[in-house]
């Protein structure tokens, strides 16, 4: 492949000068010197770049960058969080197979398991995450191939038991999935406990300032596939000549079926300017989720001795169900708190049109403090059943605390209260 390094600069570059920001590689396509060249390429598409639909190298620095704050061998950027869920089950789960979820999920995603996968023929089996090892692995089919949960659970906030269902998973034989969208890397590492693949809808804290969409998936390069019944990752793949990925690639098999087969059927890859924005968020994420936890924390704790509220769910408080286990996997509860205003929706509704420094919005982890009425809103295609097994009630107020000083965010929030008071 010819060096097209010029392309990026214009003007003269001093020898051995890097650009102080990451490149945009704002192309489709790459030139080579021959047919043999190309030939080679689709015979192995790891070899080298070859198409903007499999892989560009601006996304690609930003997957190395993800991989490595993860733990992970490697990374797979896709054009939004659904779109990453998605591919990470349709890599390992056929029609006819079946897979393991939490019930307290983000509502799209319950949409995506329970009707979209179901018409390609893909199972989902909800169980509670409070139910016993012996009743969750009664779960199990013969076809069951992967287990799923959220560190931090949207909009119900539960931290899930990663040690606790990769042994599960582990038992079984399967890999455990984790989004851990909420968290980020900087406040859990889920490799570390066990989790296997994990997803980020990285529109989210990842890019931290609701300028474009996106998603990814990584790869521990843990979970050996061979033991499990897993023929498209361990058989010879006849769409690439025969390949075998566990044989070619190793730990990096799951990783690289991904992009060889999924990204290149579906191609929901994301633009090298959508990856440099991202980049952009990625460079100061450690920084705003320090702020976003501690600004987080106090106005959990101010909601908690609010006569309006009935309950206050964020797992930085002692009183949270799931404090303990935010102890044990969280360096912080994040930015995000649910909290259950008295007097159910209408009143809740009142209360957030009265706000002027919150945005009324759906969307969450943004620098911007956003609110959201997940019953009537992202949550609105759910049953009464599954809404309340996802933990939400008609009163629940999703706040998403900002990088605002904080006290002009409880400012904000007296005057929502001052409205349902009148």
């Amino acid at each position: 492949m010819r060096d097209e390094t010029k392309c990026l600069h214009s003007g003269y570059t001093p020898k051995n000068a890097e650009p102080r920001v990451m490149p945009i590689v704002q192309s489709t396509t790459y030139v080579y010197d021959s047919t043999e060249e190309v030939a080679a390429v689709f015979d192995e598409p790891m070899k080298s770049l070859i198409y903007s639909r499999f892989g560009n190298p601006t996304v690609m620095a930003v997957e190395d960058k993800i991989a490595d704050l993860e733990g992970g061998v490697g990374a797979m950027c896709t054009t939004s969080g659904q779109a990453a869920t998605l591919l990470a089950i349709l890599n390992i789960c056929n029609a006819g197979d079946s897979f393991i979820s939490t019930t307290e999920i983000y509502g799209g995603t319950v949409n995506l398991f329970s009707f979209t996968l179901k018409k390609l023929g893909i199972e989902c089996i909800y169980i509670d995450k409070n139910d016993s090892d012996e009743e969750i692995e009664k779960a199990f089919k013969p076809n069951t191939k992967a287990v799923f949960g959220e560190t931090i659970a949207n909009p119900a906030l539960t931290v899930f038991d990663i040690q606790r269902f990769a042994d599960i998973a582990h038992r079984h034989n399967v890999p455990l999935i984790v989004d851990n969208t909420f968290a980020t890397p900087i406040l859990c590492k889920p490799f570390t406990f066990g989790a296997d693949i994990v997803i980020h809808s990285t529109t989210k804290y990842m890019d931290g300032h609701a300028v474009q969409g996106g998603g990814v998936i990584v790869d521990s390069g843990n979970f050996d596939w061979t033991k499990g019944n897993f023929p498209g990752i361990t058989e010879p793949d006849e769409s690439y000549h025969g390949i075998s990925y566990t044989e070619t690639y190793g730990k990096k098999a799951y990783i690289v079926k991904a992009r060889m087969q999924l990204m290149r059927d579906f191609g929901m890859y994301p633009a090298a300017h959508s990856a440099f924005l991202l980049n952009l968020g990625l460079e100061t994420l450690p920084v705003r989720m320090k702020q976003y936890c501690e600004n987080a924390l106090t106005v959990a704790q101010y909601l908690e001795n609010s006569p309006y509220v009935e309950r206050v769910i964020y797992p930085g408080l002692p009183s949270d169900e799931s404090y303990s286990l935010a102890q044990k996997y969280l360096k912080g509860a994040s930015g995000v708190i649910s909290f259950v205003i008295k007097g159910g929706k209408e009143t809740a509704m009142k209360f957030m049109n009265s706000l002027k420094l919150a945005s009324n919005e759906v969307h969450v982890a943004d620098i911007r403090t956003c609110v959201l009425h997940p019953a009537s809103e992202t949550h609105r295609q759910l049953t009464e059943e599954q809404l309340v097994a996802a933990g939400i009630e008609s009163g629940m107020i999703r706040l998403s605390v900002g990088l605002e000083n904080v006290q002009d965010i409880l400012e904000d929030l007296e005057k929502g209260f001052a409205a349902v008071a009148q």
